[in-house]
């Protein structure tokens, strides 16, 4: 199988697009509940929008919360092998006093992250690092929606003065060119005409390449999961630096 481009943010593999159309129905119907100790669940349909991500943890420390998807969620992966884990295992290496919180929800489109922003903001938060969107190209949602979404998520972050960090994703490439293209500005049109750095494609140097992959083809194993940390991180160092000096 070929693959994406490291750096690029292009697909090459015709092949992948297959996998992303097959993998649709996992991505979206990864919402039930997973066994104890492994991410990906979501809370029952009854329930008010509070995610079953990791529960908000008692105002101990600065938090940098992630709102995503399954990548966040680490679907697949027990919670300590999250790239939000890996996060804040690094944080804890280099010194830093934040708290990573995981508000990953699996099946979660923009709007669904968007829906349940509030309660994830909920606390002493500094930070909001935003990894929404692939669902929003499975299910070949309108890019002007995604490009509308994720500019509230950084606005209502702005309003109580917290950092964004926007992650990248890309559409699945049998979704054609033109919407592959519209789908990648709506992230880089956010990042410009909001300020806010952008990580643009999360999933770089681990989308498509065997052995850093679930058997799924699209969820990282725990050594992806690590590559999303690694990719993260430079975007984030600055952020953090500058919450630890204001």
């Amino acid at each position: 199988m070929r693959k994406w481009v490291p750096g690029a943010g292009r697909l090459q593999d015709r092949q992948l697009g297959a996998v992303f159309a097959a993998a649709l129905a996992l991505i979206a119907g990864a919402c039930g509940a997973s066994p104890d100790g492994v991410g990906g669940a979501t809370p029952p349909a009854a329930a008010a929008p509070a995610p079953a991500a990791d529960p908000a943890p008692a105002a101990t420390r600065p938090r940098v919360v992630v709102l995503g998807d399954s990548i966040a969620a680490g679907y697949g992966l027990r919670r300590e092998e999250s790239f939000p884990a890996r996060l804040q295992e690094r944080l804890d290496r280099e010194g830093y006093g934040f708290e990573v919180v995981n508000a990953g929800v699996s099946g979660d489109t923009s709007a669904a992250g968007l829906r349940r922003l509030d309660w994830s903001l909920d606390g002493d938060v500094r930070i909001l690092v935003v990894e929404l969107g692939g669902n929003d190209g499975l299910r070949g949602l309108p890019p002007a929606e995604l490009k509308k979404n994720l500019t509230a998520i950084v606005h209502a972050a702005r309003e109580r003065h917290i950092g964004v960090l926007l992650c990248g994703m890309e559409a699945p490439p049998n979704a054609g060119p033109a919407y592959t293209a519209e789908f990648r500005e709506a992230f880089t049109s956010v990042a410009r005409d909001e300020g806010v750095p952008l990580v643009r494609f999360v999933l770089d140097k681990v989308a498509g390449v065997e052995g850093l992959n679930q058997d799924d083809g699209i969820h990282p194993n725990a050594r992806g999961a690590r590559m999303v940390a690694d990719t993260v991180w430079p975007a984030l160092h600055p952020l953090l630096e500058a919450v630890s000096r204001s």
